[in-house]
């Protein structure tokens, strides 16, 4: 008797991207350094990354070794000329590539404001990034302001990782920061926003200040607070002007530790969240 041979299939379900914005109004807490470092970790792990610049300094995109180049960044495809995968740049790191920024994205918030939906520019560039299954992770490096830009990028997000620097005052801004995410989702501009998690960067263990600062920010904010903390480091700041990620630059320093460490966290945090709509099984 001879055994008949049965084919199975499995079928899996590709996970959309997830696209989050790094954000905080107040600059100086380590928003870019977070935001180049975290998508270089989650590269490194195995996740497609999309670094897109939105911030007119445009240290982002230095931050990973790119040139600052005129018409190389989103702002005409804000404006409705040409697509955004036009503009995706490779790096020299493996999984991570950038959409770079420049500083003619300065004049953005104005143009912007004269459009209609001038608040989904950013979503609605994206669609097309996000129907090609090129990422799993796409992280929106904000300026340090609630201009429409940020508005753009929340209004684009599944979530929003805050980096706050361990100093008095860190929660000023994270009032303000609700108060803006509640409008979103009561406008019906974006529904599912919500606070990724709140991460503590510039920390100095030898410091009673940074440690009463971390302290008060978990009291108040609780499990939205990533139990990594990220430390004050000479090599931190040392990497940019090589172009390079921490992980990339000094992979034993304390810093690439503590990047790693997030990234971890960060997944485990995208790996639970559900969905926000159900699939179609057809």
């Amino acid at each position: 008797m001879r055994l008949k041979r049965h084919a199975f299939f499995c079928l899996i379900r590709r996970v959309p991207a997830k696209i989050i914005a790094v954000a905080n109004q107040k600059g100086g807490v380590g928003k870019t350094t977070t935001a180049v470092n975290l998508a270089a970790c989650l590269a490194a792990v195995g996740r497609r990354v999309l670094l897109f610049d939105l911030d007119p300094q445009a240290n982002a995109t230095s931050g990973v070794g790119l040139e600052k180049i005129e018409g190389a960044s989103a702002y005409r495809v804000l404006l409705g000329e040409g697509g955004l995968l036009d503009k995706i740049k490779p790096t020299a790191f493996e999984r991570l590539e950038v959409v770079p920024s420049e500083v003619d994205l300065c004049a953005a918030d104005l143009e912007l404001a004269r459009l209609e939906n001038h608040l989904l520019r950013v979503s609605q560039s994206l669609k097309p990034v996000l129907d090609s299954n090129r990422f799993d992770v796409v992280l929106i490096d904000c300026p340090p302001s609630l201009g429409i830009l940020t508005l753009n990028a929340f209004a684009a997000s599944d979530g929003l990782l805050v980096p706050l620097q361990c100093e008095y005052y860190a929660l000023e801004g994270i009032s303000m920061m609700n108060r803006v995410l509640a409008q979103l989702r009561d406008t019906g501009v974006n529904p599912r926003l919500d606070i990724l998690g709140v991460v503590m960067t510039m920390f100095d263990g030898r410091t009673k200040l940074s440690n009463e600062v971390v302290g008060e920010v978990r009291n108040r904010l609780g499990a939205k607070v990533f139990e990594t903390v990220i430390p004050r480091s000479t090599k931190l700041a040392e990497a940019p002007s090589f172009g390079k990620p921490i992980i990339h630059y000094d992979k034993f320093s304390a810093g690439a530790a503590a990047y790693e460490l997030l990234a971890q966290e960060v997944i485990a945090r995208l790996d639970a969240a559900p969905e926000n709509e159900p699939q179609n099984s057809g």
